[in-house]
């Protein structure tokens, strides 16, 4: 089911997150504490998204598990951001490998991550994948349902949706469409950052202005609180709010 993180905050090194931390994201891609029925080891790719001097992001992605990639590790110690996403993946039964299956998606200023499974797939979501413009369906970066998801969150982000908005009105689209489907989703453009707690684990971090939520704590330290089951977290630089998501409506505003 994948394991993903986001950071905003003052630039910092994404090396201790990726890397030194007792439960890392290294560590759990082959050690997960809480994938809640979604398989072990998370070695079907990984990647790390951040921001420099431009407006739009920098990514690094490989198709092989993190532990294989010797690369990344001297990447990140150089690397200095305000706000980083990064991803292992746990590739879900019938859908591809490959490295544009591997999160997080980008598209203008955007980073992505979802960290679940849309039920019934594909079937349960021709409906909502017949609404967009059949030139985002066939550039899609990988078959899944997680470039799906992000096809359609674009699609309203670009149309200048509010982004927490766009995310709790997408979540109950698609459980309407394919009850029981796990929707962990993890969005940033640098100034603002939204995370979502549906059926799978998710906690978050406040140190003054650094806001940092993971799938599972990066270490036993205070200050990690566990965000309950159907919430949302919606972070700029040190304010973290947590709204709840209704499967039949948006009560975000």
């Amino acid at each position: 089911m994948c394991r993903h993180l986001g950071y905003l905050g003052p630039p910092r090194s994404p090396a201790d997150a990726l890397f030194d931390a007792p439960h890392s994201l290294l560590r759990q891609t082959f050690a997960p504490q809480d994938m809640r029925g979604g398989g072990v080891v998370n070695a079907d790719g990984f990647g790390l998204g951040w921001y420099d001097d431009g407006p739009e992001p920098v990514r690094y992605r490989r198709p092989v598990p993190l532990w294989s990639d010797h690369d990344l590790p001297r990447l990140a110690r150089s690397v200095r951001s305000g706000a980083f996403v990064a991803a292992v993946r746990n590739g879900t039964t019938g859908m591809p490998p490959g490295e544009g299956a591997c999160a997080p998606f980008t598209g203008g200023r955007w980073l992505f991550s979802h960290n679940g499974v849309v039920r019934g797939w594909p079937d349960s979501m021709a409906a909502l994948a017949g609404k967009l413009p059949v030139t985002d369906l066939m550039t899609l970066p990988a078959p899944t349902d997680s470039a799906l998801l992000w096809a359609l969150l674009r699609e309203r982000l670009t149309a200048g949706e509010d982004p927490a908005g766009a995310i709790a009105d997408l979540i109950a689209q698609v459980q309407r469409a394919a009850p029981g489907s796990r929707l962990n989703f993890l969005l940033t453009d640098g100034t603002v950052l939204v995370a979502t707690a549906w059926t799978h684990s998710l906690s978050v971090r406040v140190d003054g202005e650094a806001v940092l939520v993971a799938s599972e704590p990066l270490d036993d330290a205070p200050g990690w609180s566990e965000v309950p089951d159907r919430h949302l977290v919606r972070a700029h630089h040190g304010a973290v709010e947590l709204l709840p998501l209704n499967a039949d409506r948006s009560v975000v505003s």
